[in-house]
C-alpha cells in the first residue's frame, strides 16, 4: 500500500529566489527557474546535503553539530504572503525580503501541510515538507531596506503564516508558472500529539 497519497492539490509557482550570500544579506534573487539538487537549489546559501544545527533543533543537538540539512528551501504561499502584508498595514511583502526560495499560489493553509508532505513538479523533481517555518527577526532589517519602520511587524505578522522548510528528495528543473501536486503521507493524525505538546 502507497504510503503517500496523490491529492487534488496543487500549487502554482509564482516566485523563485535564491539566497548567494546569506551573511551579506537574506534578500534573494529573483529566477525565472531553478536547478533542484540533492543539495538544494545549486548557489543557494541555505543548501548543501548537511548543515549545522541551528537555535531551533538545540534540544536535539548542540548547536553547531552537523545533521542532515531539511531545510535546504524556504517556501511560502501567496495567500500567506497577503495575510501577513495586511496583519503589517503594509501594501505588500516581496518575497526577496524574507529569503523566500519558492512563492506558490492555490494550497489553502499551506503552512500547516503535514509534514513529509511531497511537492512534485513536471518533470519529477520532488520537494519534501519537513515542518512549518517558525518566523524569526531577520527579514526585518530587509524589508526597513525597503519600506523603513515595517521590519519590526513581521515577526507577529507571520506568525502561523511563515510558510514551510522544505529539501530535495528527486532532483529537477522547476519554473514559474509550473504546477507543484501535493502528496500528504496516508496515516491518521496521532492520537497522543495534545499530550506530547503539553510535555
Amino acid at each position: 500500500m502507497p504510503a503517500l497519497k496523490p491529492t487534488a492539490f496543487a500549487g502554482t509557482i509564482r516566485w523563485i529566489g535564491r539566497v548567494a550570500d546569506r551573511d551579506s544579506s537574506l534578500r534573494a534573487a529573483p529566477l525565472d527557474e531553478a536547478e533542484l539538487t540533492f543539495a538544494g537549489i545549486a548557489g543557494e546559501a541555505h543548501g548543501g546535503v548537511t548543515r549545522p544545527s541551528c537555535s531551533r533543533v538545540t534540544a536535539q543537538h548542540p548547536k553547531g553539530t552537523e545533521i542532515r540539512n531539511v531545510r535546504q528551501l524556504s517556501i511560502l504561499s501567496a495567500e500567506d504572503l497577503a495575510e501577513i502584508a495586511a496583519a503589517m498595514e503594509a501594501e505588500r511583502i516581496d518575497p526577496a525580503w524574507v529569503g523566500a526560495s519558492l512563492v506558490i499560489e492555490g494550497i489553502p493553509d499551506f503552512t500547516h501541510v503535514p509534514p513529509s508532505s511531497r511537492l512534485q513538479g513536471p518533470d519529477g523533481a520532488t520537494l519534501v515538507v519537513d515542518m512549518e517555518n517558525r518566523p524569526c527577526h531577520l527579514p526585518a532589517a530587509v524589508i526597513d531596506e525597503d519600506a523603513p519602520g515595517m521590519g519590526r511587524r513581521f515577526r507577529a505578522a507571520a506568525a502561523g503564516r511563515r510558510g514551510v522548510t522544505a529539501w530535495v528528495e528527486r532532483e529537477g528543473t522547476i519554473r514559474l508558472g509550473d504546477s507543484l501536486r501535493l502528496h500528504i503521507p496516508d496515516q491518521p493524525v496521532w492520537g497522543h500529539l495534545a499530550a506530547a505538546r503539553r510535555g
